[in-house]
């Protein structure tokens, strides 16, 4: 089995706008529409939509779409967010995609190869990475000495040398719902954002001596986050010309 979480809750300040970031329309469609068909073309059974901006409108604009909607008051972080789905997945114990609204390029072929590698290696959480020249404003991968992921440091908590590091976290994941739900109560929020980091879950099933997986997503394109309106525009174009990341 699995099912999805989708992150949509923030505002996107730096969009200049008053709308939520996930309802700016991308192609003629709200860029949430697109993680939600690629959640939905991997496979996922149920879509789980954490919302706080703007909440009634998200709900509005997708009360056709069979998704679950779950609000999230304060803003608090990516770990808190995902942590107000929990009673919804109290009684499940498979496995859990959890992407970002506001990363519509995404493919439904690379979050089925997430979920093989995942499932193949019998991970507690397996993560999706990528590649990047200039990585400046992201979460590091730090690995050890085997490959493994140990852990991953968001960039204003990263010392110089971890700074250089070109592999970057997408904030996308494949995690079992007991252990990710177990892990999140165990998050702080003693970091430079004073925020409950989902990537923290990482550091946590390594501790746990938890297997934990990564894949590395071969075009960088698919998995940046749309932060800007100009990043909006460029992706549009993108799509215009017909291109499959």
């Amino acid at each position: 089995m699995l099912r999805t979480i989708i992150l949509a809750a923030g505002k996107g300040t730096r969009m200049k706008s008053e709308l939520a970031k996930v309802l700016h329309h991308l192609s003629g469609k709200p860029m949430l529409s697109y993680v939600v068909e690629a959640a939905k073309a991997a496979g996922s059974l149920d879509i789980s939509v954490i919302i706080g901006y703007q909440a009634d409108a998200v709900r509005e604009r997708f009360r056709d779409g069979e998704l679950i909607f779950i609000e999230q008051f304060e803003q608090l972080g990516t770990g808190h967010a995902v942590l107000q789905a929990r009673e919804k997945f109290h009684m499940y114990s498979g496995s859990v995609l959890i992407l970002c609204g506001d990363v519509p390029l995404l493919q439904a072929a690379t979050l089925r190869s997430l979920v093989d590698c995942h499932r193949l290696h019998k991970a507690a959480v397996t993560v999706l990475t990528t590649l990047l020249h200039d990585p400046t404003g992201y979460g590091r991968i730090i690995k050890g000495p085997t490959g493994k992921v140990r852990k991953i440091v968001e960039e204003k908590d990263a010392n110089e040398v971890e700074k250089k590091i070109k592999e970057i976290n997408t904030g996308i994941y494949c995690a079992e719902s007991r252990f990710l739900f177990d892990a999140l109560r165990k998050i702080d929020n003693n970091n430079a954002q004073k925020e409950y980091y989902l990537t923290d879950i990482v550091a946590i099933a390594n501790e746990n001596g938890d297997e934990v997986g990564s894949l590395a997503a071969f075009n960088p394109r698919e998995v940046m986050g749309i932060n800007t309106l100009e990043e909006l525009a460029a992706a549009d174009r993108y799509l215009e010309k017909g291109e499959k990341p």
